[in-house]
């Protein structure tokens, strides 16, 4: 089965991401799908696996296994919890509403660190770009401040929201460089310390509930094992318990 067939047949839940979910659109910006896919049950039973994350079929389109998009949230992966937190749902079926049901049960205080070295690591690109050219490249500043202001609001509520509000003529105004860079240097460091300080009493549990995600993903997969497909051959064979033939 082609990869993207996986996306096409078994999606579970599609979502709209970046600018347009951020409220930071403009005319200009592109269109990010991001999508999760269950894997049928009866391609784990073959040596080949069936992939944990495909590009496309559309330009600007990714989704993950729902496997190893339950293992990145749980780990508190900054991209794939704002993808389950996405204001512009395309599409959900009764596996993704379930989905979507936990998007507690992966929210833990781990968002602190994963966020943190995530917004580190731009920081130091950022930098990098102020040495090499003398200005550092501002839509990435926009993004960051954005997830710096994502998280620690995540930590004080214990909720996510991406929909930046009323910071979007704020950010837009540092992302055409309208912003001196020692003002956006200031904000980062206000913001990052912020951070710092919602962690300490943050409402967050200190880890993610593994057991209900576990429990989610087990019934997802076994509900999937009892739809084989009928037009393979070899799955039915092994199904029906019966032989399958060599060629």
């Amino acid at each position: 089965m082609p990869a993207t067939d996986l996306v096409r047949d078994h999606t579970v839940y599609s979502c709209v991401m970046g600018s347009r979910a951020f409220g930071l659109a403009t005319d200009g910006s592109d269109t990010d799908r991001r999508g999760v896919f269950l894997a049928p049950t009866a391609l784990f039973w073959r040596f080949e696996k069936p992939p944990t994350h495909v590009e496309g079929p559309a330009e600007e389109q990714f989704s993950w296994e729902l496997e190893r998009f339950c293992e990145l949230a749980l780990r508190a992966n900054p991209n794939v919890l704002e993808c389950l937190h996405s204001p512009l749902v395309e599409y959900v079926d009764d596996t993704g509403r379930e989905l979507l049901a936990l998007r507690g049960a992966f929210l833990s205080r781990g968002a602190h660190e994963t966020f943190a070295r995530y917004a580190l690591g731009q920081r130091k690109k950022l930098d990098a770009d102020v040495r090499t050219h003398g200005a550092p490249r501002w839509k990435h500043a926009m993004h960051l401040l954005r997830l710096l202001m994502s998280c620690r609001d995540l930590l004080r509520t214990g909720e996510l929201t991406i929909d930046v509000g009323d910071q979007r003529e704020p950010l837009l105004a540092v992302k055409r460089g309208e912003v001196p860079w020692p003002r956006v240097e200031s904000w980062m460091s206000r913001l990052a310390a912020e951070t710092d300080s919602a962690a300490a009493g943050s409402p967050l549990p200190s880890e993610p509930d593994h057991a209900r995600v576990e429990d989610f993903l087990v019934r997802a997969r076994r509900a999937s094992a009892l739809q084989a497909d009928p037009d393979d051959e070899r799955v039915e064979g092994v199904v029906r318990g019966g032989g399958v033939r060599q060629r």
